[in-house]
């Protein structure tokens, strides 16, 4: 009897959750944040591009892509690709069986079939279903609605159709004065409902610093829309050192570069996806934009890196070269992309099939609605 307790008292416990985990945003990543804090092991299921298109729509990301982006995050442990959307007995006796799986996690939003069935009534009828906090602030719908209004500066014309379009992903965040096309440009037409808070980041954060003999590597950049492109990027540039910092420009900094309507993700919510990253050690939150010999000295950089892909910055009158003491010191490297992705990629993959997301987000929209007008408060984080 002691054997069968003592090992059972060591039987790690698995736990799985599952989900589309298209434009994955920081708010997915605190749910398998706190997913892995409900186990010792997370498995996490994608759901196909089949099943997303027959229950939702198009998806934005390929398969490809989504498994790229959960794989990356550091509380998951295994990967199940090609996951029903609905989980029926067949699968659900197959995590419990082969994946030993002990319980299915969801957040506190209600998932709904097409037939208005709950997806994990399974589950909960098994007596092996926990919840999670749902993360406030951001999901793809918003996201979306945000690319649309970066677009503004577009002919008049296509501005008819933005705002439109606008109505339809924006699902009442902006305020009307968004919607007046001579409106300023920059952070006041996207309205994020995110509320940074210190321990949100700490709970995000290794909590280590680089050893003393450490080969410390640094990569700057907007990290907009934290996509497939940067994790895989961030991937080559952890493997030339033994501790990889990155460095997150500021709002401005951005606007400044790329437009008044970038970007689409504000700092804290940039800085989040990055430290969710297992390739990235630390972050610089509002990193300036200049590398300079003094920052290379106080962080004790070895090597700067910058990846072949990237977005087309627009170079201010006088402004120097922002990489130009690490070339100086011989501590500047280009790393070439394995993937020829950037934000602007995700926009127009939007913008190329619009009526289509307009259709799949319609129905979305009404949920996160009914979601934000009947919560309650559930204790988690």
């Amino acid at each position: 009897m002691t054997k069968k307790k003592k090992k059972k008292k060591n039987k790690k416990v698995r736990v799985y959750m599952d989900g589309c985990f298209d434009m994955m945003h920081y708010g997915h990543a605190n749910a398998l944040r706190q997913a892995r804090g409900l186990g010792d092991e997370l498995v996490v299921g994608v759901v196909s591009d089949e099943e997303i298109k027959a229950n939702k729509g198009p998806p934005v990301m390929s398969m490809d892509e989504r498994v790229v982006m959960v794989s990356s995050v550091k509380w998951v442990d295994e990967v199940i690709t090609d996951a029903p959307y609905a989980i029926n007995e067949e699968f659900m006796n197959k995590l419990f069986v082969e994946h030993k799986i002990d319980y299915i996690i969801h957040g506190d939003d209600p998932c709904l079939l097409p037939d208005g069935s709950d997806a994990y009534a399974l589950a909960k009828k098994a007596g092996r279903y926990k919840q999670i906090k749902r993360t406030e602030g951001v999901s793809s719908t918003d996201i979306v609605g945000r690319m649309l209004l970066c677009l503004r500066d577009r002919s008049v014309g296509d501005l008819q159709t933005q705002e439109s379009l606008q109505r339809q992903f924006g699902h009442g965040h902006s305020h009307d004065h968004d919607r007046d096309s001579s409106s300023s440009a920059g952070a006041s037409t996207r309205i994020s409902q995110f509320l940074p808070t210190s321990r949100r980041i700490v709970q995000f954060s290794n909590g280590k610093g680089p050893r003393p003999d450490a080969r410390i590597v640094y990569m700057d950049g907007a990290f907009d829309l934290f996509h497939a492109g940067h994790v895989e990027t961030l991937k080559c540039a952890r493997e030339l050192g033994d501790f990889l910092l990155v460095g997150i420009h500021t709002d401005q900094t951005v606007s400044g570069h790329r437009g008044a309507h970038h970007p689409i993700m504000h700092l804290h919510e940039r800085s989040l996806s990055v430290l969710a990253c297992r390739y990235v050690d630390e972050v610089i939150i509002g990193a300036p934009w200049v590398v300079t010999k003094d920052m290379i000295t106080t962080f004790n950089i070895s090597l700067v890196v910058h990846g072949t892909c990237a977005e087309v910055n627009e170079q201010k009158n006088g402004e120097c070269d922002p990489y130009a003491a690490a070339k100086e010191m011989g501590i500047f490297t280009v790393i070439e992309s394995p993937r020829n992705m950037t934000t602007s990629t995700i926009i127009q993959r939007i913008l190329t099939n619009h009526e289509a997301y307009k259709k799949r987000n319609e129905k979305k929209v009404k949920s996160e609605k009914k979601y934000y007008e009947s919560k309650t408060f559930v204790n988690g984080d």
